[in-house]
């Protein structure tokens, strides 16, 4: 958003919680944001945002809409068009615009796959709401998925997910720090704590997997230095090969 509206001269403004990624931060300043912390989780920057756009009379852009999916189904567009005969696709939820483009290209190409949810044990209110069939609202204290740091998910978005979604999978902080020193040591892939829960749901149902064909979405690298150093520090002395065997096809 910031790299468009500098290319127009619009000004833009992102709002993000107190203790948000430093990196991240920095990124969107380098881009000509004017960068805005306000609350204690996405949630309530996101109340915050909207405060903001109503006093300054600015456009509020929405976290959540058709035509952001429409943007995003593009990955998995590529990606099931190059392998159409996987059988399961592992997506993490955050407020829900990849897995629904994931849903989307799965259905426009007319095929099989299994398209597999997962959610921070630490974040679970997707899963909740799922299960309720009605928004649920729930606590965030994952420590390493802020990419999933979802309190109050979207109503427009659980109405598309769960129309096509196999299932969801909770997957621990532990497992998803365990799954980043994995993608690190197996294929060289720094990615954040949101990009590596589908792993880490994949290897959490491994044995049900055994034969077949399975992709995970690795949804971004914005992770800061100091917990990266840390995960790989803490999977390193707890086992002596801290890879899972990943194969890349």
């Amino acid at each position: 958003m910031a790299f468009a509206a500098a290319r127009y001269g619009i000004p833009a403004a992102v709002v993000v919680p107190h203790g948000n990624s430093v990196t991240k931060n920095a990124a969107m300043r380098a881009l000509g944001a004017e960068l805005i912390e306000r609350g204690h989780d996405f949630q309530a920057a996101l109340e915050a945002s909207a405060e903001i756009a109503t006093d300054r009379g600015w456009h509020m852009v929405p976290s959540f809409h058709e035509l952001l999916v429409h943007g995003v189904a593009s990955y998995s567009l590529e990606l099931l068009r190059a392998v159409p005969d996987l059988d399961v696709l592992y997506v993490p939820i955050g407020l829900g615009s990849g897995i629904c483009g994931a849903l989307a290209a799965r259905d426009a190409l007319s095929l099989r796959t299994r398209i597999v949810g997962v959610v921070a044990a630490a974040a679970p209110a997707v899963a909740r709401s799922l299960e309720a069939g009605h928004v649920v609202s729930e606590e965030v204290t994952t420590r390493i998925a802020d990419g999933m740091a979802c309190r109050t998910p979207n109503q427009e978005a659980l109405d598309t997910i769960k129309k096509g979604l196999d299932h969801v999978v909770e997957v621990t902080d532990d497992e998803i720090e365990r799954a980043i020193a994995a993608l690190f040591s197996d294929t060289h892939n720094v990615v954040e704590g949101a990009g590596a829960a589908a792993l880490a749901a994949a290897l959490k149902e491994r044995d049900r997997l055994r034969g077949r064909n399975v992709a995970v979405v690795l949804s971004g690298a914005n992770i800061d230095p100091g917990p990266f150093a840390r995960v790989i520090r803490d999977a390193g002395s707890g086992m002596r090969d801290p890879g899972c065997g990943i194969r890349i096809r």
